[in-house]
């Protein structure tokens, strides 16, 4: 399977298989996820794994959710890009999402793409 770019995925519809529960902290590194994050099925990004996906506007620990790409979160020392999925649509500004996903993307340097 090739590699996706995750700029095609801005403004579609997803489903987010959920493997990290809002709530559950990190299996090596500790730290709390305060989002569901999780990956799209069928799809491989820059690290060799499912494309990455935050998933906001869910405010419970849930198996799996449809929503729409509102942004990517590109980062520049790292090849694994994220995506940030609105459960209802809603958009999000660049300030809530960075402060949504400051939990894991402190981390890393990147930057938000529409």
């Amino acid at each position: 399977m090739e590699k996706v770019n995750a700029k095609d995925y801005l403004g579609k519809e997803v489903v987010v298989e959920i493997d990290r529960q809002l709530g559950t902290r990190h299996p090596k590194h500790g730290f709390m996820y305060m989002l569901n994050y999780g990956y799209i099925p069928n799809t491989v990004s820059g690290d060799g794994e499912e494309l990455d996906a935050y998933l906001v506007g869910e405010f419970e620990p849930v198996a799996s959710s449809k929503g729409k790409v509102i942004a990517v979160i590109h980062r520049t020392n790292d090849d694994d890009d994220k995506l940030v999925v609105s459960k209802d649509g809603k958009d999000y500004s660049d300030d809530a999402i960075r402060a949504l996903t400051e939990f894991q993307e402190k981390y890393f340097e990147s930057i938000i793409l529409r």
